[in-house]
């Protein structure tokens, strides 16, 4: 279990370390606003986003950090009551925590989340979004993945 501790631990510093690096580099890179198609139906795109996904609650972002924070620290404390006690479970928490720490980052530094990955397709654009909200994405998609398998038994020696 300890090696798994240390694996997750490691994969929220990196997910945070990317999400953060990222976002410094297309505010530095990017005008507001400046799109760069990189295939047809997808562009980096430099938004700030005052509000949470799609847009909503624009302009709380105090209330939003502060979602954000009290979801970190009860994702801590009761993980294993939350998602069970598996070790791979250990790693959607932590994908969840280096995404959730990641926005929190931007809305308490900047009172704004920036956002750059905007997929599109015709008409029809998804609203933009970055590496934190990735993160969280897959750490659900892991979860529902996880729920459906059957969980095998750890080894004593892992």
């Amino acid at each position: 279990m300890k090696r798994h501790i240390v694996l997750a631990t490691l994969l929220a510093i990196v997910t945070l370390a990317a999400d953060q690096a990222t976002k410094i580099a297309v505010a530095q890179t990017f005008a507001l606003g400046e799109s760069v198609p990189v295939l047809p139906f997808f562009s980096l795109t430099y938004v700030q986003n005052q509000g949470a996904a799609w847009g909503m609650f624009q302009g709380a972002q105090l209330l939003l950090a502060a979602f954000g924070v009290v979801a970190a620290v009860l994702l801590l404390c009761f993980y294993r009551k939350l998602f069970g006690a598996h070790p791979r479970n250990l790693y959607v928490t932590t994908l969840l925590l280096g995404g959730i720490v990641g926005n929190v980052i931007d809305r308490l530094r900047l009172d704004y989340v920036i956002d750059f990955l905007h997929f599109h397709w015709a008409n029809y654009h998804f609203p933009c979004f970055n590496v934190a909200d990735s993160a969280i994405c897959v750490a659900v998609a892991l979860l529902f993945l996880f729920q459906a398998l059957p969980e095998k038994k750890e080894h004593k020696g892992e």
